[in-house]
């Protein structure tokens, strides 16, 4: 099964490592940032499955941080649990109004918060899944393998990420700039040209099986995945 991954941002070593260990004893992919800048940093690559943020940050606070990310479309959907000294009902109101999708009061047990985690996974759509499937394609998440009606195809690492975001994004359009911060990542300076060339390639590869006309090309907008569900014999 593939690991979801988990931005944890606390200023506190201990705590810091106590996450780590619990999170990684979980099976869960950890990344670490001490400040919300540090954080910000890290949010320019790959999009991690869910943040742990801590209320008490030196700089920019929780809350803040949060607020930030809400208004950036690429992090407005993402997960976050904060993490708190604070009880009272009014903090957490404002928690709650900053973005938050839920509190874990300090200190907290290792079991409480994975169950809070694999909640908020579950309920995001985000849980680690072994597959993804669309029509007569499946990606094994945990091999990195795909499979097209049942036979095992060879796919270069960075045409499998485009082909998993599409099947977890699909039916929407997307430019080239919003492909590149998604599946590169917002810290690889490349060309929006390179887009296209990964679209030709998906497309090659999918060609023998008859779906290569599921990735899309929308004139002047970008690019979008439709799967059908077809038999196999159909369109070879």
């Amino acid at each position: 099964m593939s690991k979801a991954s988990i931005l944890v941002i606390e200023d506190e070593a201990e705590i810091r490592d106590m996450l780590r260990f619990s999170l990684q004893r979980a099976d869960y992919q950890v990344i670490e940032a001490e400040s919300a800048e540090i954080a910000l940093e890290k949010l320019q690559g790959r999009l991690p499955d869910l943040l742990l943020v801590d209320w008490m940050l030196p700089g920019i606070s929780g809350v803040e941080l949060i607020r930030r990310l809400r208004k950036d479309e690429l992090t407005a959907n993402l997960p976050a649990i904060m993490l708190t000294a604070r009880g009272e009902e009014a903090d957490k109101l404002k928690g709650f109004d900053s973005g938050v999708d839920d509190f874990l009061s300090k200190p907290f047990s290792p079991k409480e918060l994975l169950a809070r985690i694999k909640a908020l996974l579950r309920r995001s759509g985000s849980e680690d899944s072994e597959q993804l499937v669309a029509g007569i394609i499946s990606l094994d998440l945990g091999q990195h393998q795909l499979c097209i009606n049942g036979q095992n195809v060879e796919i270069g690492p960075t045409e499998y990420r485009l082909l998993e975001f599409f099947m977890k994004k699909s039916n929407r359009v997307y430019s080239r700039e919003q492909l590149l911060d998604r599946v590169w990542g917002r810290n690889v300076y490349v060309e929006e040209r390179t887009v296209d060339v990964h679209i030709l390639r998906l497309r090659k590869l999918l060609s023998p099986h008859g779906c290569d006309n599921w990735v899309q090309t929308v004139r002047g907008a970008g690019y979008r995945f439709m799967p059908e569900d077809i038999p196999s014999q159909e369109k070879t």
